[in-house]
């Protein structure tokens, strides 16, 4: 990767953490699942409101370093109007794209996501990474325990 997309991803990495969308309470939220990574000290509150089988909000809190408030930013923003089933697959697929195993039939979604590839080279980043993303999945699921990546 050269320099200038690098610098490029850092800026939009520090930019959502810096001004993360869809960050607050949602009130209406039919589906919550909350997440704590303790190697780094992350912790995310993801809110859901599912309308029949979309995603029709999301929103966050969190406490953690920039990766990972960051992540949770850009998932609340691509997640809605989603469906359950299309939100499980970009799961995978953002998955796939940090843990250096990409799927085949990646959406033009993950383009929005390549800033946090870089965490592939940092193993325990990874986990910062992808604690919204599973926080998500717990959410879609119902799950009420607490989602953690140790």
């Amino acid at each position: 990767m050269n320099q200038d997309l690098r610098e490029l991803y850092q800026d939009i990495i520090l930019d959502h953490s810096k001004h993360p969308r869809n960050f607050g309470k949602l009130a209406e939220a039919n589906r919550q699942a909350r997440g704590n990574n303790p190697l780094c000290g992350d912790r995310i509150t993801l809110a859901l409101k599912l309308d029949g089988d979309r995603i029709a909000d999301a929103k966050f809190e969190a406490r953690g370093c920039a990766i990972s408030v960051a992540s949770a930013s850009m998932m609340t923003d691509m997640v809605k109007g989603k469906t359950v089933e299309e939100a499980r697959v970009l799961f995978e697929q953002f998955h796939g794209l940090v843990t250096g195993k990409p799927m085949h039939d990646e959406s033009d979604d993950l383009d929005r996501l390549a800033a946090l590839s870089g965490v592939r080279d940092f193993p325990s980043r990874i986990k910062c990474a992808t604690l919204p993303w599973h926080a998500l999945t717990a959410a879609l699921e119902g799950t009420q325990d607490e989602v953690r990546t140790e």
